[in-house]
């Protein structure tokens, strides 16, 4: 179970949005880079963001190029998911790969800034604490949440030997 207060952003936030490429000399140091990162969408988020927050956005979020340092500088910043209409697929793998987990929702427009989320990722169910409405999306597959649950790719395998059973 997760629980956050909300970020909110709109559309195509790129990779260039989280992680600012004037700091990309920053890359090889990531709690650096994480103290900028989505700076380019919201100039304060980086200061103000707090552990267990969750972002919220609109369609086509983490497009760009492959950087993972995009996942891991938003997870290094204390969020603890990623709600949107849509996500670029190389960043939403690289979000699982680090143990950040995401999450494709129709309804984003409906959730606000600063409203309080619980998000069941087993089950698929997204409640808006603030409002009292309740989303359904589609569950996590058991494969994923088995990556997740280890803190990414690289921990379940240092811990398991190979990879999850799909």
């Amino acid at each position: 179970m997760i629980r956050g207060r909300v970020w909110k952003f709109g559309d195509n936030i790129s990779t260039d949005h989280i992680a600012p490429g004037r700091y990309f000399h920053l890359r090889n140091n990531l709690e650096e880079l994480a103290k900028h990162v989505l700076e380019d969408a919201m100039e304060d988020f980086a200061k103000k963001v707090q552990k267990g927050d969750i972002i919220v956005a609109g369609k086509n979020f983490g497009l760009g190029s492959s950087r993972e340092h995009a996942a891991r500088i938003i997870k290094i910043a204390g969020v603890s998911c990623i709600v949107a209409k849509s996500f670029a697929r190389i960043f939403y793998r690289n979000a699982i790969n680090v143990g950040l987990p995401v999450i494709e929702l129709k309804e984003v427009d409906e959730i606000n800034q600063g409203d309080e989320l619980e998000i069941d990722l087993e089950n698929g169910v997204l409640k808006n604490l603030t409002t009292g409405k309740e989303y359904r999306f589609t569950p996590i597959p058991k494969f994923l949440l088995e990556i997740l649950k280890e803190d990414g790719i690289v921990n379940y395998l240092k811990k398991h030997g190979s990879f999850p059973r799909v």
